[in-house]
């Protein structure tokens, strides 16, 4: 009975894990903007949605991302970078994710999604 119960509370697990993976990759209600936007009146904790390309990896979870209007460093975990797909500097994407602005420290966005554009 209780191997039962066991592997019961294994399979519910399993479950809720994949569940927890799921990502909505419809459209957004929340609209593009330019870096330059996001630097000048972005806020501590906005989601925001930029459109560019990442110029640069700085080390770990850390890259530069660049649009038309200026640059910005973003942190990517690497489970939300696209498997079997190289992104360059001419690579064009989406990125969505919180900004942080906190006081006395680099502004940055925390991606958390990222689509590969045509």
């Amino acid at each position: 009975m209780k191997r039962l119960s066991t592997l019961t509370t294994l399979i519910i697990l399993a479950f809720v894990a994949n569940a927890a993976l799921a990502e909505y990759a419809g459209p957004s209600n929340v609209p593009a903007m330019t870096v330059k936007q996001l630097l000048d009146t972005g806020t501590d904790d906005q989601y925001a949605t930029l459109r560019g390309r990442l110029v640069s990896h700085d080390g770990g979870k850390h890259y530069t991302f660049a649009d038309d209007s200026g640059k910005l460093r973003v942190e990517i975990e690497p489970q939300l970078l696209p498997a079997g797909q190289t992104l360059d500097a001419k690579t064009r994407v989406e990125i969505s994710g919180e900004f942080d602005k906190d006081f006395g420290e680099a502004e940055e966005l925390e991606v958390k999604q990222l689509k590969v554009l045509p």
